[in-house]
């Protein structure tokens, strides 16, 4: 490992690395939707983080991915959320390997994210994350999000969070 792993933005030719890395860390953290195909945003991978308005960061030790995060414009699909008029970007896919976590890195790739979002003007930063995923709410209370909502789902108990920049 060496001292500090290199934060950077994804180009075009590191998509098929960026897509293996995301689809095995998912995989792994919800077996269940390891089934059901492509997720969108992945699947137009270049027109939405590449090219489009969304954002994506790898972090690299000695030339392999080891985080990564994104985020790409609010779609609005939660009629419960109201972010109207506001620049809004959904912070996604933040998945560390297991021998980088608890090194400060999930932190630094939200800061390096952050950066981004405010120098593209973004208003609010919302995610969703589930109490199942562990640590992963009080990360995100502790990078400045609030809960703005649970679904009742006892499945899921998808969190809503936001934070405004």
């Amino acid at each position: 490992m060496s001292p500090r792993p290199i934060i950077r933005a994804v180009t075009t030719a590191d998509i098929p690395e960026v897509l293996a890395f995301v689809l095995e860390a998912r995989a792994e953290l919800f077996p269940k939707l390891d089934a059901t195909g492509m997720p969108a945003d992945l699947a137009h991978f270049e027109s939405i983080y590449v090219q489009g308005d969304g954002q994506f960061l790898v972090a690299c030790d000695q030339g392999q991915i080891v985080a990564a995060i994104g985020y790409l414009p609010y779609d609005g699909r939660f009629p419960q959320l109201n972010y109207q008029g506001q620049k809004t970007v959904e912070v996604v896919r933040l998945f560390v390997l297991p021998a980088f976590r608890r090194l400060g890195l999930a932190r630094a790739l939200y800061l390096a994210l952050e950066a981004q979002a405010k120098a593209d003007r973004v208003a609010v930063m919302y995610l969703h994350t589930h109490p199942f995923l562990p640590e992963a709410i009080d990360f995100w209370l502790r990078q400045g999000f609030e809960v703005v909502d649970v679904d009742a789902d006892p499945v899921w108990r998808t969190t809503h969070m936001q934070r405004t920049l």
